[in-house]
């Protein structure tokens, strides 16, 4: 049996007690992403590109008051999508979870942003769209989700291709489950020199992203030099690292470092100043640590790889809808996905 394998779904939800809800605007061409859990739970993060869109992240630094938090948010819209982490508090605050002060209980809900502005859909809306999408995807929650072109993926782009929702998981021998959410949305490509082979296709278990396997055409900084000066205004990777091992906030906070990893093995260029590359790290506690170095290094490792397949199959899973700007992996390529 190999000690690293994707778990039953291969999804983050294989981390027991997690739940993830999308919801998606067709004619807007964007959608948010929540990730939720049956108690509540200890995380950190660690932003890496120059231009990030966050909400209520200093609260989890390992120095910060507030141990646990309530739930993430995952949004398209830029600024405007941080309204679905704030109607997430009110939602929450509904079924009465939150930090208890007093006779109250509030929730904390720490949020990230892409911008998807510029993808073909309708933005001349009135009323912030991000409020019933929020309420969409809380309605969602569940352990099952699709990857590609839904929840915050759905109107992302990945270089000069569509990006999308990806997500992946490893157990760690019989002892831990590691797993990871991506919304790819990047100024670097995820594939090498418009083939069709991933950047990530050294760590791909069992063709999870199409078999392809690597490519020897690669040309340093050809990725650069196509860029045009829009390409500079539709960028980010954002997502979530998991594990049901019991880690503190500091460790939560390596763990969120060490994963952003797997962003530069699965997009080139990563973590430009035009990104807002952010990855938030989560430990439902649900097993203890052991007090074995080699544990906490796999941890860690596992989700750098988490993140790696989770980017490309959030893009080999993308779909195109008419009012696209750009081509999904399997309709540039003409595959069969």
């Amino acid at each position: 049996m190999n000690f690293f394998k994707p778990g039953s779904k291969n999804l983050i939800t294989d981390v027991e007690g997690l739940f993830i809800g999308n919801s998606e605007n067709e004619l807007i061409n964007t959608g948010s992403t929540i990730l939720s859990c049956k108690d509540r739970f200890i995380a950190s993060y660690r932003v890496l590109g120059g231009a990030p869109g966050t909400r209520e992240t200093d609260l989890l630094e390992p120095d910060k008051l507030v141990e646990k938090i309530d739930a993430l948010v995952l949004s398209g819209g830029s600024a405007f999508g941080l309204e679905a982490a704030s109607e997430t508090v009110n939602l929450l605050r509904k079924d009465n979870k939150g930090y208890e002060v007093g006779n109250n209980k509030i929730p904390i809900v720490p949020g990230a942003i892409i911008f998807d502005l510029m993808n073909g859909g309708e933005k001349t809306w009135n009323k912030n769209p991000y409020i019933d999408l929020a309420n969409k995807a809380y309605n969602n929650l569940c352990s099952s989700f699709k990857l590609g072109s839904y929840g915050a993926g759905k109107g992302a782009t990945a270089g000069n291709i569509k990006g999308g929702l990806g997500s992946a998981s490893l157990m760690i021998g019989n002892k831990y489950t590691v797993g990871a959410l991506m919304v790819v949305n990047s100024f670097g490509s995820v594939v090498v020199n418009d083939t069709p082979h991933f950047w990530a296709a050294p760590f791909e278990y069992e063709n999870e992203f199409g078999g392809f396997g690597n490519s020897n055409k690669f040309e340093p900084f050809k990725e650069v030099e196509r860029a045009s000066p829009d390409d500079f205004k539709k960028n980010t990777v954002i997502g979530v690292v998991a594990t049901d091992a019991k880690l503190s906030k500091a460790q939560c906070k390596a763990l969120a470092t060490v994963a952003h990893d797997g962003i530069t093995r699965a997009v080139f260029p990563s973590h430009t100043t035009f990104d807002g590359d952010l990855i938030f790290s989560v430990s439902t506690g649900e097993k203890e640590l052991e007090e074995n170095f080699n544990d906490l290094l796999y941890i860690n490792q596992a989700a750098a790889l988490c993140v790696s397949r989770s980017i490309a199959r959030g893009v080999y899973f993308a779909s195109n809808s008419p009012i696209d700007t750009f081509p999904s992996y399997k309709n540039k390529f003409k595959l069969k996905v």
